[in-house]
């Protein structure tokens, strides 16, 4: 059994932990309150984009721009993986690194080439480990505040390396928030620009735009600049979820960190309780013993 000097020393070491992780949640709570409220205010916009953008395709067909258009052969393949700078946040990044991974090994191409956008250091060290090619590596922008030009720079090399050859295929992978104890892994292909898909009616057939946007000058000339734009568009709210998926993640994890520091501190509590009694023990049994043997 422990002595008592070591229970005790024990007992303070977790309960200093306690005071970090506790710390830590506070931390990720104020940052979530405004991540989430910047994500929140920018999701409407993304979606009326997305709907406006699709009744323009409609209207000027697949073959308005070069951004609609599929490669004849896939080989040349980039992904942007958002992920964080720092850990201490359960399973958030090793989720993400694992949707990349199974990405590539579920969509298996003959002699396929694949490198990477990161954002985040843990994303970096992923592809260093594996042996994937880098082209560029963003840090501090997931967790931070962070404007639109970090996703338009970024989006603007996407459509210059498409448009040249240099990526057959574009897609991203981001961290979706749905509730503080949920956020889900996605990959979303950005380029070429897949068909907005519309929502079904009850029946299940397509249902119509409900909207009928009157454009000036024509569609073809409007998805010129749109399109870039969307990709833009797309990139930033994905990096506004990964923030806000991030923050919940850490604070969920801190929180448990804390109560599981709790449980600790009970069974050492216990533990140091029961070697103080037993020190009491032995030492009433040293005293009974003397005065026996001096009676004697």
């Amino acid at each position: 059994m422990p002595s008592l000097k070591d229970v005790q020393l024990k007992i303070q070491g977790v309960k200093k932990t306690k005071q970090i992780t506790k710390a830590m949640n506070m931390v990720a709570t104020s940052r979530l309150r405004g991540a989430q409220g910047a994500m929140d205010g920018f999701r409407p916009y993304a979606e009326k984009f997305s709907e406006v953008l699709g009744s323009l395709a409609e209207k000027a067909g697949d073959e308005a721009s070069p951004l609609l258009i599929p490669k004849e052969e896939v080989k040349k393949i980039h992904i942007v993986l958002c992920t964080s700078d720092r850990g201490l946040c359960g399973g958030f990044n090793i989720n993400l690194t694992d949707a990349a991974s199974n990405h590539i090994k579920n969509n298996p191409i003959e002699g396929a080439e694949y490198s990477f956008t990161c954002y985040g250091k843990k994303g970096g060290a992923w592809c260093r480990n594996e042996k994937h090619a880098i082209a560029e590596t963003q840090l501090g922008v997931v967790g931070s505040k962070f404007g639109f030009n970090v996703a338009s720079t970024t989006g603007k090399k996407l459509v210059d390396g498409f448009l040249d050859g240099q990526y057959d295929e574009v897609y991203i992978v981001y961290s979706e928030f749905v509730s503080m104890a949920k956020q889900l892994p996605v990959v979303q292909k950005l380029l070429p620009i897949p068909p907005i898909v519309k929502d079904e009616s009850e029946d299940g057939a397509a249902a119509e735009y409900q909207a009928e946007h009157i454009c000036e000058p024509s569609p073809e000339e409007l998805l010129g600049d749109l399109l870039p734009r969307n990709v833009y568009v797309q990139i930033f709210r994905a990096l506004l979820e990964t923030s806000t998926s991030e923050h919940a993640a850490r604070m969920t994890a801190m929180d448990n960190a804390t109560k599981a520091c709790n449980d600790m501190i009970d069974n050492l509590t216990l533990a140091y309780n029961k070697a103080r009694q037993t020190a009491i023990t032995a030492d009433l049994m040293d005293i009974v013993g003397g005065a026996e043997a001096l009676k004697g």
